[in-house]
């Protein structure tokens, strides 16, 4: 068993308080429903057409942060498969790195700024 800190505490139950950490601040799914009837797409509000496609893609990052940390939990727990992808997931963590998976979802919009130009 891999101790840090000095306090023994394992490398597994610090990743699962960090799991649980987490968990407890991520926000719910924004509204889609909502924000459609208070900002409405028409042409002279061109940045409701924005507003609407960031939180589409706020709402998927919520929803994978969310899925890899419980998923990470139960595998750490042994109630999952532990897959190469959640290993990644637990070793970026452990290191205090953003984890590919979430990096992928945050930068598929952002692929490189020559696609902007």
């Amino acid at each position: 068993m891999l101790l840090v800190g000095g306090e023994g505490v394992s490398a597994d139950q610090l990743m699962k308080e960090k799991c649980a950490s987490l968990l407890e601040k991520i926000p719910e799914p924004f509204d889609l429903e909502y924000a459609a009837k208070k900002h409405p797409l028409m042409y002279e509000e061109s940045m409701n057409t924005v507003l609407q496609q960031e939180l589409l893609r706020f709402n998927n990052l919520i929803r994978v942060v969310k899925s890899s940390m419980k998923n990470l939990s139960k595998a750490i727990d042994g109630f999952v498969v532990m897959s190469v992808e959640l290993e990644s997931v637990y070793n970026s963590m452990f290191d205090n790195l953003v984890p590919e998976i979430w990096a992928k979802v945050t930068l598929s919009r952002y692929d490189s700024p020559e696609s902007n130009l």
